[in-house]
C-alpha cells in the first residue's frame, strides 16, 4: 500500500512538472519579458523549502520576501507559492512517508480526510470569517504548545511514541485532518495544527511529518495546474524554487529524521508558538483595519 501511495504521488509530480515545464517553454519563446535574479530565487527556494521542511511553512515568509524586495507582482504571488512549492512538498512526501515508521490506516486515512476536506469542506469554509477563524485556531495553538511545553518541563504528562491509532483517537484524527484540509481553503496553513493534532493523541511528533506532508502533497498538484493554465505565476521564481527547494528539502529532511525526538519535540513546540502568534497578528491586523476604514 505504501508503495501504491508513493507511486501515485510520483505520478502526480510527473503530471505537473510535464504541465509547468510545457508551459515554460512557450513562454519562453514568446516576447514577454520577466524580471529574474536567478541568485536571489534559487537562495529563497533553498532556504524557505529547507525550513518548510522543519515543519515551519513556506508560505508566510516566501510571501513577505516577495512583497518586500518586490520580486513578484503582488497578483501573481498566490499562484508563485503554489508552483515553486508543490515539487519540494511531493518530494518532502516521498521521502518522509517512505522513510519514517507510520500505522499505514493511520497515514491513509489522514490523508484521505484533509484531501476531502479541501474538496467537500471548500464550499462551507470559504464562507466563514477567516479572522475569526484565525483568531481560534491562534488560540487553540497557543494551549496546545502550552500544554506541550508543560509535558517537557515535568507539569503534565508528555506526548506519546506510538505510530498509529485505533479506535476514538483514529477517528478524532480523521476528523480533525479533514477540518484541516477544509481551513487550507482559507489559507490557514495545515503543518502546525496538523502537529499539534498528532502530538495531543499520543502519536511520535516524527509520525506528523507524513502526514501534514502528504496530505499537502496530494492537494497541490491538480491546484497549483490551475494558477499555470492562468499564466498567474512568475515563471523564474517556480523554476529556481523548484531545484533548489528540493535541494533544500533532501538537506533537512535526513537532518530531521536523524535528530533525537526530545530535540524535535522542542522544534514542534516553537513551531506551534509561531504558527499561532502569526494566525493572531493577521486577525487583529485585520480587525484595524477594518475599523480604521469604518
Amino acid at each position: 500500500m505504501v508503495k501504491i501511495l508513493l507511486g501515485i504521488l510520483l505520478l502526480m509530480g510527473l503530471w505537473y512538472l510535464g504541465i509547468f515545464i510545457k508551459d515554460y517553454k512557450e513562454f519562453k519563446k514568446s516576447d514577454k519579458v520577466e524580471k529574474e535574479n536567478k541568485v536571489v530565487l534559487s537562495s529563497i527556494g533553498f532556504v524557505l523549502c529547507f525550513f518548510d521542511t522543519l515543519g515551519i511553512g513556506g508560505f508566510a515568509p516566501m510571501t513577505a520576501i516577495f512583497k518586500q524586495f518586490k520580486l513578484v507582482n503582488d497578483r501573481i504571488i498566490p499562484g508563485t507559492l503554489n508552483a515553486a512549492m508543490t515539487i519540494p512538498i511531493i518530494v518532502e512526501a516521498l521521502i518522509f512517508i517512505k522513510d519514517v515508521k507510520v500505522d499505514l490506516i493511520t497515514l491513509v486515512s489522514m490523508l484521505v480526510a484533509a484531501t476531502l476536506g479541501a474538496i467537500l469542506g471548500a464550499g462551507y469554509v470559504s464562507k466563514l470569517n477567516e479572522k475569526k477563524v484565525q483568531l481560534y485556531m491562534g488560540i487553540a495553538l497557543i494551549i496546545v504548545a502550552l500544554i506541550m511545553l508543560a509535558g517537557k518541563l515535568g507539569v503534565l504528562p508528555s506526548g506519546g511514541d506510538a505510530v498509529g491509532l485505533t479506535g476514538i483517537k483514529l477517528i478524532i484524527a480523521i476528523v480533525g485532518n479533514f477540518i484541516l484540509g477544509a481551513l487550507m481553503t482559507l489559507g490557514i496553513g495545515l503543518y502546525a495544527p496538523c502537529m499539534a493534532l498528532v502530538y495531543a493523541l499520543g502519536l511520535s511528533p516524527l509520525v506528523a511529518f507524513p502526514i501534514m506532508m502528504g496530505s499537502c502533497a496530494y492537494l497541490m498538484p491538480a491546484a497549483t495546474a490551475k494558477f499555470i493554465r492562468a499564466g498567474a505565476y512568475h515563471r523564474g521564481a517556480t523554476l529556481w524554487g523548484t531545484i533548489f527547494g528540493s535541494i533544500g528539502v533532501i538537506v533537512a529532511a535526513y537532518l530531521v529524521k536523524s535528530l533525537p525526538i526530545s530535540i524535535l519535540t522542542w522544534i514542534v513546540i516553537g513551531v506551534v508558538l509561531y504558527t499561532s502568534l502569526n494566525l493572531l497578528k493577521d486577525s487583529f491586523s485585520s480587525n484595524k483595519q477594518e475599523t480604521i476604514n469604518a
